[in-house]
């Protein structure tokens, strides 16, 4: 059975993911988001992650979140509409990384669990992860996690495993709700020097 590093955004879109590819490869999950903010709702989703990895029984490793690269890439995009450039620049970089990791690992297979969202543009997202994986002589499984009712499916799991679902993809510019970051300046995420 063939070894898959699985990024995850979220543990929302992990639980079909993780039903699926279960049955094909030895899933190794994969948590690197430097998109998110505040720290607070970073540590909260990285931490419903750990907990799905001992609900569905599967390992996972953590990248710190290299924000200040991702800042630089996304923030003069920020006036754009979701799945706009900002997005697809974000996803890009996130992509990168989880190839370049998978490489490092030794391991041949990589996916994503955006794919489970109905908000995301999963062509962008498969025609990235195979031009990563053609630089990087990796394979991309261009699994798109939503379709077979499959964000359904992550709508019931979360029920039963009574997970947290945010309402934004993690970024301040996809924030929805009235928050700090209209008024405030932002609680980011720094990497230690």
């Amino acid at each position: 059975m063939y070894k898959l590093l699985l990024h995850i955004c979220c543990a929302p879109d992990a639980t079909v993911a993780i039903e699926r590819l279960r049955e094909r490869f030895d899933v190794l999950g994969f948590f690197y988001n430097p998109n998110i903010e505040p720290n607070k709702e970073y540590a909260l989703r990285e931490s419903e992650v750990q907990r799905l990895s001992g609900l569905q029984k599967f390992n996972h490793v953590e990248e710190k979140p290299r924000h200040d690269e991702w800042f630089d890439i996304c923030s003069q995009f920020a006036s754009e509409p979701e799945r706009g450039e900002r997005c697809r620049r974000c996803i890009s970089h996130r992509l990168k990384i989880t190839a370049l990791r998978t490489a490092e690992l030794g391991i041949t297979h990589f996916a994503t669990t955006l794919t489970t969202s109905p908000h995301k543009d999963v062509d962008f997202i498969h025609e990235t992860g195979s031009t990563l994986a053609r630089e990087n002589g990796l394979i991309y499984l261009p699994e798109t996690f939503r379709a077979r009712d499959g964000f359904r499916r992550s709508l019931e799991l979360c029920k039963e495993y009574n997970l947290y679902r945010q309402n934004y993809c993690g970024c301040r510019w996809s924030r929805k709700t009235e928050d700090t970051f209209a008024h405030e300046t932002p609680e980011i995420i720094t990497t230690p020097a």
